[in-house]
């Protein structure tokens, strides 16, 4: 390059390209993870350093000693004394990003809750204790916070729970029990608890703050178990317009899998039924009479099948074969829930060696005021069946005297699903 007297200073294209582009050393490429990693709640805040701030710098020469790159990842412990959260650890708990430059990396909160399961009563107790750090929703700058419980999978309406509404806090303190009834240690192995954080509006809907999916096989039974968990956005669902053609046909038999998976686990609702059978008393003897007595207690989480999110539920028995039309009973209707406690016994004058080659049927059906009934769902009891029905009915027989009582998961189908009434 020449420059003659009096002549303006000129850099051609070539020249520029050549100074403006050199590469300069080569770094491996970093995961993004690096630049946005998750701290530990009890570890110590890392401080902000404004020397070396998180921005576009260009590269310092080989003279200076030091060469730059453009985005800087934070490494544990450099810094604050911070760390990242190990595999083990980052189950327990979560914690919220100390960052708020846009609305991806802000913080939607942390939730703390304990879960506890119960055997002998088969039931799950969620503690809801507090949340921290929530979302700002209204216009204040504050919300009015609820958390709604779900178990997945299974009907929403069913088995949602809610606690009290927390006016004006983005640190509410609830300490409220939520408790489920008629859960198998079954339930536990292969259910997941979905805790969601909204804000009540009284005048437009309610708006989603955060989630989060716990699932119940990580709950020991009869121990309590804490979480502290950072709330998540819901998980997206796959866009078939963002994927190629065999993509597309990929996820469309996947999603076809997916939801006869979750038919094939659809749930009616739970039956909690008592069995007792009682020798018949010898002459001169005053006591109950011989036979099978069948408690109708109670049904949690039924599926809804009125217009108006709810049923009429009541449940019929029969002690099949029935050849004399004799064995059928009911019990009394319950208006517009799910959850409804009937306390009913019913009693069937029968011998042991008769009672082994007969099958109970109960089946829960929901009264329609004239028009048919709609049938919920049932569960059959004898010798020729599977699973907790044949325990259920082979412990009655076993232990003659003893009431035994047991959680039924109703089917969806059974041989006879229209109603006789």
């Amino acid at each position: 390059m020449t420059v003659r007297k009096g002549k303006k200073l000129t850099i051609s294209i070539q020249e520029h390209m050549a100074i403006d582009v050199c590469p300069g050393p080569i770094r491996p490429i970093r995961q993004i993870s690096a630049y946005f990693p998750r701290l530990s709640p009890t570890a110590e805040p890392i401080s902000p350093n404004p020397a070396s701030p998180l921005a576009l710098s260009p590269g310092v020469g080989a003279s200076g000693g030091t060469s730059a790159s453009l985005l800087s990842p934070l490494q544990a412990g450099a810094r604050g004394g911070g760390g990242t959260l190990s595999a083990a650890s980052s189950i327990e708990t979560s914690v919220d990003i100390c960052s708020s430059d846009s609305d991806d990396s802000t913080a939607l909160g942390t939730l703390e809750f304990e879960l506890r399961y119960e055997r002998a009563t088969s039931s799950l107790h969620c503690t809801i204790i507090r949340a921290k750090g929530l979302k700002p929703m209204d216009f204040n700058g504050l919300a009015d916070p609820y958390v709604k419980l779900h178990l997945l999978p299974g009907a929403c309406k069913a088995n949602k729970l809610k606690t009290k509404t927390v006016r004006n806090s983005l640190n509410p303190v609830w300490n409220e029990t939520l408790t489920y009834i008629g859960i198998t240690e079954e339930d536990m192995l292969r259910k997941t608890l979905r805790l969601s954080v909204c804000d009540e509006d009284k005048l437009t809907h309610n708006e989603f703050i955060g989630e989060s999916r716990v699932a119940l096989r990580r709950v020991k039974p009869d121990q309590t178990k804490r979480f502290y968990i950072c709330l998540e956005h819901p998980p997206p669902l796959p866009s078939p317009t963002a994927m190629g053609a065999a993509l597309r046909g990929i996820s469309c038999y996947l999603r076809e899998w997916e939801n006869e998976q979750l038919t094939s686990l659809e749930e009616r609702g739970r039956l909690l039924l008592s069995l007792q059978f009682l020798t018949p008393p010898a002459e001169g003897e005053e006591g109950r009479r011989g036979g099978l007595y069948v408690g109708v207690l109670r049904c949690a989480h039924l599926a809804a099948m009125d217009v108006n999110g709810f049923s009429d539920p009541y449940v019929k028995i029969y002690l099949k074969p029935d050849v004399k039309k004799k064995s059928k009973h009911k019990t009394a209707v319950i208006k517009k829930t799910l959850n409804p406690e009937f306390n009913e016994e019913f009693f069937y004058e029968i011998s042991l060696s008769e009672l082994v080659h007969k099958t109970l049927e109960v089946t829960v059906w929901d009264y329609d005021l004239g028009r048919s009934n709609d049938f919920i769902g049932g569960v059959c009891l004898s010798c020729h069946v599977q699973g907790d029905a044949l325990r259920h009915w082979m412990d009655c027989l076993r232990n003659k005297g003893q009431r035994v009582e047991r959680w039924h998961i109703l089917a969806n189908e059974l041989p006879q699903t229209t109603c006789h009434d």
